[in-house]
């Protein structure tokens, strides 16, 4: 399956899906003024991945801000990523969060207690 990459920018995260190299991460800001253009591409390569995923999957978060449109495009994926896991494969979201940023700490709890994967939380100097 062709890789997915969106080059970061000022109002976007940097994200790349590929699952020959298992690497999956949403990495940055993310405040797009129109969500379903921007997420709408992930979420269509995530479903085509899920019909063939690899044997484990781990799913990188590493947002330093994003807005409320784009939590839901959040749970979107993790619904996606919660799917492949019911499907026998193994899921791990890794949720890494500026350890002096309390806010984007508890969106990953908040996350976490509404899906049925296993959610590590990271923290890490910014």
């Amino acid at each position: 399956m062709k890789p997915f990459e969106s080059h970061e920018k000022e109002d976007s995260p940097f994200v790349i899906m590929d699952a020959e190299n298992n690497n999956f991460m949403i990495s940055g800001k993310s405040l797009p003024e129109d969500t379903f253009s921007f997420y709408g591409p992930i979420l269509a390569w995530l479903k085509e991945y899920s019909a063939n995923p690899n044997p484990k999957t781990e799913f990188n978060f590493k947002l330093i801000y994003f807005n409320t449109a784009t939590s839901k495009s959040i749970v979107d994926i993790l619904i996606l990523l919660e799917n492949i896991k019911k499907c026998g494969h193994d899921v791990i979201v890794k949720w890494h969060y500026p350890e002096d940023d309390e806010d984007i700490q508890d969106s990953g709890e908040e996350f976490a207690n509404i899906i049925d994967i296993p959610f590590e939380q990271i923290p890490y100097e910014y």
